[in-house]
């Protein structure tokens, strides 16, 4: 009869190891819809414009907006990588920093695109 045998160092299952996707996945979601419904409503801040100014700021606007739509991808994708990462315990790290990642992308994704409209 076999004895069992034992996980190597590191690499036992992390029971915990869905609470840091979790989190930030609801607060990376909170943040996108935030920062798409400041910037999405920031279009009407030249309504009362005209001329090259209002040409100007919708250009920039509707460039903004499309940039932080497909920058969406990169929080996805590290969402995806922190769930989809082995729950072992030598994941930890690693599952963390991409946990964080999304918001903090979501976040320099906004402060860029608001930087890049061109406000009256």
């Amino acid at each position: 009869m076999e004895e069992p045998s034992l996980p190597l160092d590191g690499e036992e299952r992390d029971l915990r190891a869905w609470v840091g996707p979790l989190v930030s996945s609801v607060v990376t979601v909170v943040a996108g819809f935030f920062a798409l419904g400041v910037l999405g409503f920031s279009a009407m801040a030249c309504d009362s414009c005209s001329g090259e100014k209002a040409h100007g700021f919708d250009a920039s606007i509707s460039t903004a907006l499309m940039v932080l739509k497909v920058g969406y991808l990169v929080p996805a994708g590290s969402l995806v990588a922190a769930w989809g990462l082995p729950w072992e315990r030598r994941n930890a790290g690693r599952r963390a920093m991409l946990a964080l990642s999304a918001p903090l992308a979501v976040v320099v994704l906004f402060v860029a695109c608001m930087a890049m409209v061109r406000w009256p």
